[in-house]
């Protein structure tokens, strides 16, 4: 599907084909489960539905790109099949791995080390002519000026991208909330989110069940919507365009709310 601006706020599905994954590892590993529950979240509210094959979760286990593409390939080839008015990602860094998920009808990359840990990602982004979600991500937490630190990071991300040739248009940032940053900065990047969206990029935003909303309300990761709620409200407020999410049916409810609160909805 080609990709095309929408005055709505977009609901991505989060599709984890791995054993290992914070809230649902393991769950959706064959083919069939896959796409019944890509196709339950797409009947549910989904716009997008981000299919990823590595676990970032806090000590997660390396895969090969051989083993990556075995899981999401196939996946991505069955997805657009059944959903083929449905935008798909894939959630992955390795460009050996976007590539051929484009091949197999991704129609978005989702970057969670923001084209830097393999920066051809930007150029398959560029060849193919399709959008690039760039999450704020680094090795360490020496921030000298958090927020100022967290732009520059990601506005590095985006040079890599525009050199490449990838399209102002094509480019998404995403805070990265939950990498590298403590409870305290998370919030912080998500009271503060306006300071990003307004380097000028559409920002999707993905907080869903994270461990500091957790921590925050003391709850265990299957009881974390409503706080997830709370955090994609508020980061819609503040300019967000795209929301990654688990619970996509009362999250979709609250983003269409929110939209028709603000009047960011497409004329029907």
């Amino acid at each position: 599907m080609k990709w095309e601006k929408t005055q709505n706020s977009l609901v991505m599905g989060i599709l984890n084909i791995t054993p290992d994954s914070f809230s649902d590892g393991g769950a959706y590993m064959d083919t069939k489960t896959a796409v019944s529950y890509a196709k339950k979240m797409v009947d549910d509210g989904a716009d997008i539905i981000d299919v990823g094959g590595v676990s970032t979760r806090p000590g997660y286990s390396e895969v090969s790109i051989v083993e990556e593409m075995n899981r999401v390939i196939p996946i991505i080839k069955a997805l657009r099949k059944v959903l083929p008015n449905t935008y798909l990602s894939v959630d992955t860094w390795r460009s050996e791995v976007a590539s051929e998920a484009i091949l197999a009808g991704a129609d978005f990359l989702n970057d969670q080390w923001g084209a830097k840990k393999d920066p051809n990602m930007a150029v398959v982004a560029a060849k193919y002519d399709v959008p690039i979600c760039l999450m704020h991500n680094r090795t360490n937490r020496d921030y000298q000026d958090f927020m100022e630190d967290v732009k520059n990071d990601l506005l590095e991300s985006v040079a890599i991208c525009l050199e490449a040739g990838v399209r102002k248009e094509h480019i998404i940032l995403d805070p990265g909330f939950g990498f590298v940053k403590t409870v305290n900065q998370n919030l912080e990047v998500l009271r503060r989110i306006d300071e990003i969206v307004a380097l000028g990029y559409e920002v999707l935003l993905g907080t869903s069940r994270k461990s500091t909303i957790g921590q925050v309300l003391d709850l265990k990761v299957d009881e974390r919507m409503e706080g997830t709620g709370a955090t994609v409200v508020y980061g819609l407020s503040k300019g967000c365009h795209i929301v990654r999410v688990h619970d996509v049916k009362p999250i979709s409810r609250m983003v269409k709310m929110t939209d028709a609160i603000m009047g960011n909805m497409d004329e029907k």
